[in-house]
């Protein structure tokens, strides 16, 4: 009896420092969602989307001081190609503002109800040397709704904003046909060089801006960086980095002027893809722009900071669609 009532002790004691160990140790959480693949090439819903964009451009002095800040705000719709009957899908910016410095916030009444195809297509240049289509005659002798004209340089922050939203929610956002990109980033921590790293591309605009004058891609990456939700949506979130980019600008500010300007630009930021859409949700980016410009008369170089920060918010559910 006394050796039967030891081995129960014993076997009593086993079982209380098993339960009391197990409950001291956290429980494992089910990261198997985490663990998963995922297919972020899959085609978009055919639901008309609604896009608001703004982008900060803040001037800095050489001794660090902020001395301007511009806001550029664009509303763009999306009509997809199969829903509209066409090949290509169909954006209509309804509104477009602008706020240079300490000014008001005023419209430009040229880019209301603008509408325009986009097709995302290899090369991204069309057959007159516009990127993704972009007409540039629709940026010739911008005004404000005082018929203020807009200087060259605020025009192109007009045009650069259309070239900013596609590159960000086309060419990272979506399928790259003979290239890596969106679709070969299966699981968390997939990392792929992006077909658009070292591509150069034409920043000419017009009378203003000459042609000769382009941006090029540094060693540009995209990431798969986890999961998110973005108003209420689950989302993929993915990073891209466009590494040590530059670029060269010849601007005619005035006829028989010529002015020179050529830098470095570092951009960086994230995308939300919502994984029933496939959409993107929102966009961050940040970007830091250093310049040397050359004007002639002028003996000394003229250098400058820029930092810009663009977010771009789908808001399709607030809008009714």
């Amino acid at each position: 009896m006394s050796t039967h009532r030891i081995r129960t002790t014993v076997a009593l004691a086993m079982i209380c420092n098993s339960i009391c160990a197990a409950a001291g140790e956290p429980r494992r959480m089910d990261d198997s969602i985490l663990r998963g693949t995922f297919d972020l090439a899959a085609p978009r819903s055919r639901d008309p989307q609604t896009f608001e964009m703004e982008t900060r451009v803040i001037t800095y002095a050489l001794d660090g001081k902020r001395v301007n800040t511009d806001v550029l705000r664009l509303q763009l719709k999306c009509s997809p190609g199969a829903t509209a009957g066409q090949d290509a899908d169909q954006y209509t910016c309804t509104r477009f503002s602008v706020q240079f410095g300490a000014g008001p916030e005023v419209e430009v009444p040229a880019m209301a109800n603008w509408s325009y195809p986009f097709r995302n297509t290899a090369t991204a240049i069309d057959e007159k040397g516009q990127v993704f289509g972009i007409d540039h005659a629709k940026f010739e002798k911008l005004v404000d709704a005082n018929g203020q004209p807009l200087p060259v340089d605020k025009a192109y922050f007009v045009y650069n904003s259309f070239i900013d939203f596609h590159a960000f929610c086309n060419v990272f956002a979506e399928p790259v046909v003979g290239g890596k990109g969106i679709q070969d980033l299966k699981c968390i921590g997939d990392k792929v060089v992006h077909a658009a790293a070292f591509t150069e591309a034409p920043v000419n605009l017009g009378a203003g801006i000459k042609k000769g004058s382009t941006f090029k891609n540094g060693e540009v990456t995209l990431e798969f960086k986890g999961l998110s939700f973005v108003d209420g949506a689950a989302c993929a979130l993915m990073t891209y980095d466009s590494g040590e980019s530059s670029f060269r600008m010849t601007v005619n500010p005035m006829p028989n002027m010529e002015v020179l300007s050529v830098g470095s630009s570092h951009y960086k930021g994230d995308l939300y893809i919502d994984l029933a859409t496939r959409w993107v949700r929102k966009v961050t980016m940040d970007e830091l722009v250093v310049t040397e410009t050359i004007v002639p008369g002028m003996a000394n170089k003229i250098n400058a900071v820029i930092e810009r920060s663009t977010t771009i918010r789908n808001v399709s559910s607030k809008s009714g669609n």
